[in-house]
């Protein structure tokens, strides 16, 4: 099983890694270790770069989870590196950072409905600095927008501290309304849950990438609504 350290870290942008697997046909590559998010929850996988020791470097275009390892597809143009190739993995930070932001921002949004309107998720998007988020609204209006825009831009300003936790399943289960979803969409399976706390606001199982303060997020636009 190959370490991820995304998981623990999400301001890490580089780790030394070594390759110990390749997948000509996926154009793939395993390492031992890796700070790449694999995508999953809405969010997309990571891009950028491994530099070999020896010279030569990979452009990553995508991850993805097979099972408990990340595979980085190489873009199609580079030659794939062979086993044991001594590598530094190294995110796009700018880019992993602004979804960073933008997850955070919707996990705010996501707090804020539920808390003041008790409305439910059921479905959504991102891309870096805009997402979509749908919620069972049984009527919208512009009024009402700006009403949400304005206390989840109070609790960005807030300054509210974002906490990274991993429980046991039991655990996690008991807390309710862990599930903001209107499907559990969690595997059967699983034995740990990691949530996302954003502290006085929301609380949610989830997988991805945040900052670690709400303040960090800037200012946020609702630009429509359907």
């Amino acid at each position: 099983m190959s370490e991820n350290l995304c998981y623990t870290d999400a301001y890490l942008r580089r780790t030394d890694a070594t390759v110990v697997e390749v997948d000509p046909e996926a154009h793939a590559v395993l390492l031992d270790r890796t700070v790449f998010y694999p995508g999953g929850g809405g969010q997309p996988a990571d891009e950028g770069l491994l530099t070999g020791d020896s010279g030569g470097d990979w452009r990553v275009i995508g991850a993805k989870k097979r099972g408990d390892d990340v595979w980085h597809t190489i873009n199609a143009d580079d030659e794939l590196p062979v086993v044991e190739t001594q590598v530094s993995a190294e995110l796009d930070w700018e880019r992993r950072h602004r979804f960073m932001r933008t997850h955070s921002a919707l996990h705010v949004l996501c707090g804020v409905i539920w808390r003041d309107w008790s409305a439910s998720v059921t479905g959504g998007n991102m891309e870096p600095l805009s997402g979509r988020m749908d919620f069972e609204f049984e009527t919208m209006s512009g009024e009402l927008v700006g009403e949400i825009e304005k206390r989840v831009n109070a609790e960005v300003d807030a300054d509210r501290e974002i906490r990274v936790a991993v429980l046991r399943r039991e655990e996690a289960f008991a807390i309710p309304d862990l599930i903001r979803t209107k499907i559990n969409l969690l595997p059967e399976g699983i034995t740990e849950v990691r949530t996302i706390e954003i502290v006085g606001l929301d609380l949610q199982a989830d997988g991805g990438t945040h900052v670690a303060r709400t303040s960090e997020i800037g200012r946020v636009k609702v630009t429509g609504y359907e």
